[in-house]
């Protein structure tokens, strides 16, 4: 993999990571508002989010072996 390609993957990884953290604090706060559709869909998003994250971690690493 070019430097490159591994640059912008590791920075959207980086993005994605962050992403997630912020609608899980998200979800967290409107659960303590009783906001438990606002929270269950914050907690939805973040999973997805955090789950694509994981996957290009995942593809990174099998990419940085080649």
């Amino acid at each position: 993999m070019k430097q490159e390609t591994f640059n912008i993957l590791s920075s959207v990884y980086t993005q994605l990571q962050q992403i997630a953290a912020q609608l899980y604090t998200a979800a967290e706060v409107a659960l303590q508002n009783n906001d438990f559709d606002d929270a269950s869909l914050l907690q939805s998003r973040a999973d997805k989010i955090y789950e694509e994250a994981e996957n290009l971690d995942t593809l990174i690493i099998e990419l940085e072996g080649e």
